[in-house]
């Protein structure tokens, strides 16, 4: 029987479309305005980096975010840009045998493995780089201002104190130097870095892109971050019950490594009732909006049931 599609289902996959076609325009092999070259290797390895599909979910929160606040202008779309620019460098560096050493991304070879070590590293270099000339690069419908403001906030949750410094404690809480037991209050810091700070921030993105109030802001921030925490839970949960074939990378690395997950501090019901949880303190944190703030509602949900 055919899978009918949702209101919803339908909104992301037209996001994502449109977000895919920029990234491919970005990622051509035709020099910009002002560059020298566009090295063939690299350019290929970042489009095998940024180009392999998925949901891109960040964007939409972005793209979402803004629109509720009644901006659907370029703003958005380059803030949107922007985060997800950030997400697919960091998926480069993570695989890295230095890192998590990973083989399958969405099932296909890592950048590591179509490529090699260094090529990686260097795709994963410039898309973080071109991330910042997108979020700040000069456009007549967005302010000096607003762009200054969203490359800080992205400069913020991107590094040491956000997804940098969370993949740092992932990295300790392997035992790479020393014993580390997480308690669950480490836990929760490490993923509210790691995977929290950046989803976050795609939302709060879209109030900035919108010029939205701090207020505004502040809802969507709040938003953010249950959305993120609720995602990692779901995560870890798919990492304990998918397969390497659903998921399109290999499943049960974390527990292989002794890291741990609210899964084993909360158990598998008890995971879900906390993701549950925050799936509605997530929708709390709209209810000032009412029914404008209903695909961002739906898009909290669907984070926590996904299957893949």
């Amino acid at each position: 029987m055919a899978h009918d599609t949702t209101p919803f289902e339908a909104r992301l996959r037209t996001v994502a479309e449109i977000v895919e076609r920029r990234l491919e325009a970005l990622l051509s092999d035709t020099p910009r305005a002002g560059e020298i070259a566009r090295p063939a290797r690299l350019m290929a390895a970042m489009r095998h980096a940024a180009l392999a599909g998925g949901k891109r979910l960040r964007p939409f929160l972005a793209i979402e975010a803004a629109r509720m606040l009644g901006c659907e202008g370029e703003a958005a779309l380059r803030a949107g840009l922007a985060v997800e620019l950030v997400h697919c460098y960091s998926l480069v560096h993570d695989d890295l045998p230095a890192m998590d050493d990973d083989d399958l991304r969405r099932g296909k070879p890592t950048v590591h493995k179509a490529y090699d070590d260094a090529t990686a590293i260097l795709a994963g270099d410039a898309l973080l780089t071109l991330a910042f000339e997108v979020a700040t690069e000069p456009a007549d419908d967005v302010p000096g201002e607003v762009r200054a403001v969203l490359a800080a906030g992205l400069a913020r949750a991107s590094g040491l104190a956000g997804m940098v410094g969370g993949q740092m404690l992932d990295l300790a809480a392997e035992g790479r130097w020393g014993p580390r037991a997480l308690a669950q209050a480490d836990i929760r810091e490490l993923q509210a870095m790691k995977t929290g700070a950046l989803l976050a921030f795609s939302a709060q993105a879209g109030a900035i892109a919108a010029q939205a109030s701090p207020e505004d802001e502040a809802r969507l921030l709040a938003y953010g971050r249950a959305l993120g925490a609720a995602f990692q839970i779901a995560d870890d949960i798919l990492d304990r019950e998918a397969t390497a074939e659903a998921l399109g990378k290999a499943v049960g690395k974390d527990a292989g490594k002794g890291k741990g997950t609210l899964v084993d501090t909360l158990g598998i019901d008890g995971a879900r009732a906390e993701c549950d949880r925050l799936v509605e303190a997530a929708a709390a944190a709209l209810a000032p909006y009412g029914a404008r703030a209903e695909v961002l509602e739906q898009a909290a949900r669907f984070t926590a049931a996904r299957k893949a």
